[in-house]
């Protein structure tokens, strides 16, 4: 006997043998050259015998035995899903599976009558061979009993570890029931051996022709172009690797593959058709599913025409000239370029030589300013700082703008005197009817109501209030409390961030009242010094350079829009001024002494009156010196040598309708130079007060009325650019003249910014140490405001740190310091000029940008002004910040400390100014919304209680002289 083929197989294996084994088997066709058997099952592992018996005799197999090996076993299978169509390469790993002969993927579906009858037909699912014959491939689809179809394919044994099957075609509308593998006699289903994913059919994808006339149509590839497909369901079956696209005989790579779109490169040249005719066909190949998408026609690309040669020579003469204009360029660009880098250098030597300058210049101005402040510290020991008294000082913060109160009393006119005991008694009664707390809010809240009640008129109330509550302040601080009660809860339901943003209630204007009566002592006592000495620095800075009488437009400036952009030649002198009886001086002086003062020679005569008032009493408050428009300037010169100088006179220089005021530099004056202040005899023409209140820039310069000249325009250091019209001179503004010189304009002179804001640094960094530092005892009333503020975020559940900070600038920092930085006339009897006005408001604006949480961007774009102090600003952000941290961590405020406090205040300042006077102008108010006052009285179930109404009604009658039927 032969060989026995196979040698082994699985336990449950149904192998088909060409010999027997020991055991009996099922048997095929008997053949002349083979017998033809069928394994049965076997329990275990192990080698057999394999007997053949024919009748009567039998024959042993005794070369090689047959083996029994452990049934193969699937580990994993992949992918899960497969189109109808089926084709899919599905890869199917385990182990012993090169023992299995006629491995099969087989899907058992449930079909309706129509594809049954379509699809299948009755057979058996292993037939029997005829002798000699291989075995057949199964049939795609067969019809089991009770309604089911199977459909199958071979799959190839790859290695004892891989097999590589492919999804059988399903039909469309068959139900799918099962998916399995069948290993001989061994049956394994397919989510057991992908662990637990069960296979998917979806339904075949559908394209649409490539052409939008129609599959017949060919389409019209450009070259170079990639071919995007259209269709549904592209995806769903299959991945991008395993589709395969051709256009002819060669294939179209396909680059992406999505539900509705398949992207693919064609060959860069039209490709052969698949049968050898016609044009190629575009064919996609998804599995079994082959889907022809209609003919493809490549565009071919217009060839060249013939070139005349006339144009050849042409196009060559042509190129010949771009080349030698390239190269002319080329060396133009050369040369530019070489003198470019040559001005960059002297560019470079002129910066580098600028800032030297710039800080020598800061370095000498610094030391002149620390000498003078060192000097102006030893004459405050013994004058000590202006500060305004209380009256004073209260009266400018209840109502700025007006320059002082303006609640005088009326003088009493013959026989009134019984009528002013009467009005008397009403106002007094009027201040009893104040103490009641819910008259007071019940007031506020009816005036505020009104529509024709103004933010100034609710501002002045306040102010008045202030004013007649002086004396009881623990009474005003706990009127407020619940007016800012109030207040937050109607920001709360808005936006939170916007409460005290502005003054526009009530009790805005009372917190800023109360803050200024609370922090006087505090400014007296430490911030007043750094203030005071920051003014100083600043005007002695801004007198040390020129300053243009008409323009206001000074050298020594940190305002951009002040900054005088000329350069003015000048030069400092020292004038001794006669200081005795007669000359507006110390009157009480018997001798006459010599004062030394510093001027310079470009200052106009009533500029150098100013600098000698200041020199000459800068130990005298401001509202204690004689004014400057009371006093002339004598030059003396010799025992008979007397000459009054003024801003203009007959000697007065006029050229084409320009006027100039005069100068120390006209009169020639010398340095050391004898002058006196004398009274003015008479008041004249003199341009001096008309000077006094100086245009501000942008409005017109001032002219003269010359019946014979027309217009003529006055100018001090820089001559605007004349623009006559007709007869009459019109002098523009300066703004308007800005753009004609701004040519002549380097913008090298913002540099002298630079210098001023160096110099001052340490005088802004003192001031803002005092405001911010924790250092000292910490204001109770800045305390008591803060804790109440953090009461009203706890109660209102505001969380944002945000939030409350910007409550607690607004309230403070913005609302009291930033009026202090800008108005030094506040606090201090001092005179304020523009220019000093104008760095004031810088460094106000350096102080409010601190304040912000927002981050301080700067650009090329911003404003010069927020470019000076932009690197100094992080640095006061975080001194804000640590200022409020140090507060939130001291000790709280006691209610019982406030009121302590708040009563050593009221005692201090018991001579509340204009009492009688704030209680007439809060009962004119109050007379203008009578009727609304008395009804909202009248409504309050408390207040019908107390009798307020009539209590009111008492008052206008007392008052208004009223006879009333009360």
């Amino acid at each position: 006997m032969a060989p026995l083929d196979p040698s082994r197989w699985p336990l449950r294996a149904s192998h088909q043998a060409s010999q027997a084994s020991t055991s009996p088997t099922s048997l095929e066709p008997v053949c002349p050259e083979a017998i033809v058997c069928r394994t049965r099952p076997q329990a275990v592992p192990g080698e057999a015998a394999v007997l053949v018996v024919f009748g009567h005799a039998q024959r042993t197999l005794l070369t090689s035995p047959f083996r029994y090996t452990a049934n193969p076993r699937l580990v994993a299978a992949e992918p899960s899903a497969s189109f109808r169509g089926g084709g899919r390469l599905i890869r199917v790993r385990g182990t012993g599976l090169d023992v299995v002969q006629r491995p099969l993927l087989s899907v058992w579906l449930e079909a309706d009558t129509e594809a049954q009858a379509s699809r299948a037909q009755p057979r058996d699912p292993e037939p029997r061979r005829s002798c000699g014959a291989p075995a057949a491939d199964p049939q795609a689809c067969i019809q089991l009993g009770g309604g089911l179809l199977q459909c199958s394919t071979v799959c190839s044994v790859n290695s004892s570890s891989l097999l590589l099957c492919w999804s059988p075609a399903v039909p469309d509308r068959a139900r799918l029931q099962r998916v399995f593998f069948t290993l001989d006699n061994v049956q394994v289903d397919f989510a057991s051996a992908s662990g637990g994913q069960g296979f998917l059919y979806q339904p075949n994808p559908r394209l649409a022709p490539l052409s939008h006339e129609g599959p017949s149509r060919p389409y019209r590839l450009k070259p170079g172009h990639i071919l995007d497909v259209e269709g549904e369901g592209l995806n769903l079956g299959i991945s991008k690797e395993e589709v395969r696209v051709h256009i002819g005989r060669s294939e179209c790579l396909v680059k992406t593959l999505t539900r509705t779109h398949l992207y693919c490169e064609p060959p860069a040249h039209a490709p052969q058709p698949a049968d050898g005719s016609g044009l190629p066909q575009f064919v996609v190949q998804m599995g079994n599913v082959r889907l022809a998408l209609g003919p493809v026609q490549y565009e071919a690309e217009p060839p060249l025409s013939a070139f005349p040669m006339e144009a050849q020579a042409g196009l060559g003469m042509g190129a010949a000239v771009l080349i030698a204009a390239v190269l002319l360029l080329t060396l133009m660009y050369r040369h530019k370029s070489k003198q470019a880098l040559r001005d960059y250098q002297k560019v470079l030597l002129q910066l580098e030589s600028l800032e030297t300058g710039v800080g020598d210049q800061c370095r000498k101005e610094f030391t002149d300013l620390m000498t003078e402040m060192t000097d102006l510290s030893s004459d405050l020991e013994a004058s000590g700082i202006p500060f305004l008294d209380y009256r004073t000082y209260a009266e400018r913060a209840f109502f700025p703008g007006h320059g002082g109160c303006p609640l005088q009393p009326k003088p009493e006119g013959p026989g009134e005197d019984g009528r002013c005991t009467t009005v008397h008694q009403g106002l007094t009664q009027l201040s009893n009817l104040l103490n009641s707390k819910l008259f007071l809010l019940t007031l506020i809240h009816t005036l505020e109501e009104q529509p024709s009640f103004s933010q100034r008129d609710r501002c002045h109330v306040a102010s008045l209030l202030s004013l007649a509550l002086h004396g009881k302040l623990e009474y005003l601080t706990d009127i407020m409390r619940t007016l800012l009660g109030d207040l937050a809860a109607h920001y709360v339901h808005r936006n939170p961030k916007l409460m005290l943003r502005r003054t526009e209630t009530m009790v805005e204007k009372l917190l800023t009242n109360w803050l200024s009566i609370c922090l006087y002592a505090f400014l007296r006592e430490v911030a007043g010094e750094p203030l005071y000495m920051l003014f100083r620095a600043i005007q002695y800075q801004v007198d040390k350079g020129p300053v243009d009488a008409v323009t206001g437009k000074a050298k020594r400036t940190l305002n951009d829009s002040r900054l005088l952009r000329e350069d003015v030649e000048f030069q400092p002198l020292t004038l001794m001024v006669l200081v005795g009886p007669g000359a507006g001086g110390a009157a009480c002086s018997s001798e006459v002494q010599r004062v030394p003062a510093r001027v310079l020679d470009t200052d106009t005569i009533t500029q150098v009156k100013e600098k000698v008032l200041d020199q000459v009493y800068k130990g005298t408050p401001f509202s204690q010196r004689p004014s400057v428009h009371a006093l002339d300037l004598e030059w003396r010169s010799g025992l008979a040598g007397h000459l009054t100088l003024s801003d203009e006179d007959l000697t007065s220089v006029t050229q084409n309708h320009w006027k100039r005021l005069n100068t120390l530099q006209h009169y020639k004056v010398p340095d050391g130079a004898t002058v006196g202040l004398v009274p003015q005899l008479h008041s004249g023409s003199s341009i001096s007060q008309s000077l006094a209140q100086r245009c501000p820039l942008g409005e017109n310069i001032p002219t003269l009325e010359d019946g014979e000249e027309g217009g003529v325009c006055l100018w001090h250091l820089v001559k605007a650019t004349e623009e006559p019209e007709g007869a009459k001179v019109r002098c523009g503004s300066l703004r308007e003249r800005e753009p004609a010189r701004a040519k002549a304009i380097p913008e090298i002179y913002l540099t002298r910014l630079l210098s001023m804001k160096g110099t001052l640094q340490k005088f802004v960094d003192d001031t803002f140490q005092a405001i911010l530092s924790v250092n000292r005892p910490i204001p109770i009333a800045v305390k008591y405001l803060f804790d109440l503020l953090d009461e009203l975020a706890e109660k209102h559940g505001i969380e944002d740190p945000g939030t409350l900070h910007i409550w607690k600038t607004n309230s403070l920092l913005l609302r009291f310091w930033v009026n202090a930085l800008k108005n030094p006339q506040l606090i201090f009897d001092v005179r304020v000029s523009d220019n000093v006005d104008a760095i004031l408001a810088v460094i106000a604006q350096t102080f409010i940008d601190s304040c912000t949480t927002s981050e301080h961007k700067v650009g090329r774009d911003s404003p010069v002004n927020k470019l000076l102090y932009a690197r100094e600003i992080p640095r006061y952000k975080q001194m804000v910040e640590r200022y409020y941290a140090d507060i939130r961590q001291s000790s709280p405020a006691s209610y019982q400390e406030m009121n302590s406090a708040l009563a050593e205040l009221s005692g201090s300042y018991t001579s509340a100014p204009h009492c009688l006077e704030a209680l007439q102008e809060l009962y004119n108010h109050i007379h203008r919304y009578y009727d609304q006052i008395i009804s909202a009285l009248e409504e309050d179930p408390v207040g019908q209680k107390l009798q307020l109404a009539c209590r009111l009604q008492q008052v206008a009658a007392l008052v208004e002289n009223k006879v009333t039927d009360l």
